[in-house]
């Protein structure tokens, strides 16, 4: 039986407005590999929409609580690399190395992300005026749009969107279909 994949949406994983899924196939065999909600543009605009509506809590989450929630994910994706090389093989259709690659990368890419929580402070800019000088205060600025191409589909879904997310912003993941 195949495997059914949801959005993930304001916390919950939802299947699209309409109801809609198409077949994933293993490029190997043919045969499904899994049904996945067909997300349209009114499902586009409530995952902006929710991304918008968490991103003042978000934005003011602590840098360590941000930085222990992608050390987390790091570690599970590192006790789940088994099954993510085993899902990558048979849904993309690349080599075991190759997915083994992906899995072991993004734990680093995550982890790389957590130790950036304290980098994006600001500086000072210099100034054409004598005894000025201007100062640059980075921020988080809402949500940010990733979208990943299939081709690797773990490392640039998650280069698309972990510093964004660690620096405070929310974001909204349009992986290839």
């Amino acid at each position: 039986m195949p495997r059914e994949y949801k959005m993930y949406i304001n916390g919950e994983w939802v299947g699209a407005l309409d109801g809609e899924t198409y077949d994933d196939h293993n490029p190997y065999t043919g045969e499904v590999f899994a049904k996945v909600s067909s997300g349209k543009r009114a499902d586009a605009k409530r995952a902006v929409e929710a991304a918008a509506e968490a991103f003042p809590a978000w934005s003011k989450t602590l840098p360590a609580e941000r930085q222990a929630m992608f050390l987390k994910a790091a570690d599970i994706l590192e006790k789940k690399r088994d099954d993510i090389v085993a899902i990558l093989a048979e849904e993309t259709g690349c080599t075991f190395g190759f997915a083994m690659f992906q899995a072991g990368f993004t734990p680093g890419l995550l982890r790389e992300a957590a130790g950036q929580v304290n980098q994006p402070s600001g500086e000072i800019i210099p100034a054409n005026l004598p005894g000025a000088f201007y100062m640059a205060v980075r921020q988080p600025v809402g949500v940010v749009a990733g979208i990943a191409p299939w081709n690797a589909p773990l490392i640039l879904s998650l280069r698309s969107v972990c510093m964004p997310i660690v620096y405070g912003n929310t974001a909204v993941l349009k992986p290839s279909t």
